[in-house]
């Protein structure tokens, strides 16, 4: 039978009880089992916070980067959001959101008809084009003057 330890009273002897009643595992293998090991230290909580905190928000800050070009924008944020809510549990609610939202919109479009299926994608060529030409002239290179260029040869 545990001791009593005076900070914590009968927590132990609770904690000690419940755990022989158990019928999980000791320990979780994997992936599971590893975060478990590193956060059974205080220091070792810290740290995995601390790189899931900023591996999360690298990946969610390219992900909104790459929001308004075509490509996985969306698709990095979502899956920042994810890793992040291994560690926070407002990045679950975030992403939890972001998914019925998705779900929401998804469910609106597919009742639409076929007129506003051809806007919706209308629209969403011209933004894309128009945010790719905007892209490029931030580069230097104005994609419109090269064509008249090449065409007026």
């Amino acid at each position: 039978m545990p001791t009593q330890n005076s900070e914590t009273g009968d927590a132990d002897i609770v904690k000690g009880e419940a755990a022989r009643r158990s019928s999980m595992p000791a320990h979780r293998s994997g992936i599971r089992g590893w975060r478990d090991r590193v956060r059974s230290t205080p220091a070792g909580a810290l740290t995995l916070k601390i790189v899931v905190g900023v591996i999360g928000a690298l990946m969610v800050g390219g992900g909104l980067v790459m929001v308004p070009f075509p490509g996985p924008g969306w698709l990095v944020v979502f899956a920042g959001l994810a890793v992040l809510a291994t560690e926070f549990h407002w990045a679950h609610r975030a992403l939890e959101f972001g998914k019925r939202t998705l779900h929401a919109w998804t469910e609106w479009y597919k009742r639409q008809g076929w007129t506003v299926k051809i806007l919706v994608a209308l629209v969403t060529v011209i933004a894309a084009t128009a945010i790719v030409y905007m892209g490029l002239r931030t580069l230097g290179l104005d994609v419109i003057e090269l064509a008249q260029q090449y065409i007026l040869r």
